[in-house]
């Protein structure tokens, strides 16, 4: 029997792990669900995917790409002196509007870095990339407070049903930012 030639079949059990994980959370992950969820062989997942935890290190990194994404793509922060605290309320309340799901999802995969090391240099890849845009704005440690402080706004709408204030932010985040010196 020939193999079949199927180049997006990586993605596709990706796809289906963050559908599995944001069906039944993270314990009820596991490689048979996976290839029943992308309709696929039990051998293809471990063939792609070793072991669950590179599973959940590449969905993982899929996920942190939409909101660095946005930021990184921004043509507000493309223009020197632009309102930080205000681009980074905007962005953050579309993101959270948009799919909110998929929002809880990515914080799902993120904090299960707590208990599963090896997903750490992942999370810190997020940080590290919003951070690395803003700090073409103020300073490294403004840039790393600021993400700080965006990851507890979230945080909180997403684990209190709340809404999301945009002014609320961008008045918070106004606050950590120097004032320019003439």
């Amino acid at each position: 029997m020939t193999r079949r030639y199927d180049p997006e079949r990586r993605q596709r059990l990706i796809d289906a792990a963050l559908r599995v994980v944001g069906r039944a959370g993270i314990a009820g992950l596991s490689h048979r669900a996976v290839a029943a969820e992308a309709d696929v062989p039990l051998g293809s997942t471990t063939y792609h995917f070793a072991s669950l935890d590179e599973l959940l290190v590449a969905a993982l990194r899929q996920t942190n790409e939409g909101f660095a994404r946005a930021v990184r793509e921004s043509a507000a922060f493309a223009r020197p002196g632009c309102d930080v605290a205000a681009e980074l309320a905007r962005i953050t309340g579309e993101w959270l509007a948009r799919d909110r799901a998929g929002v809880e999802l990515e914080y799902e995969l993120y904090l299960a870095a707590l208990h599963k090391p090896v997903l750490r240099p992942i999370a810190a890849e997020w940080t590290d990339g919003v951070t690395e845009t803003l700090v073409r704005h103020t300073d490294p440690v403004t840039a790393r407070a600021l993400v700080a402080l965006l990851d507890g706004i979230c945080l909180q709408v997403l684990l209190t049903d709340g809404t999301y204030d945009e002014e609320y932010a961008r008045q918070v985040l106004a606050r950590l930012i120097p004032a320019p010196v003439d």
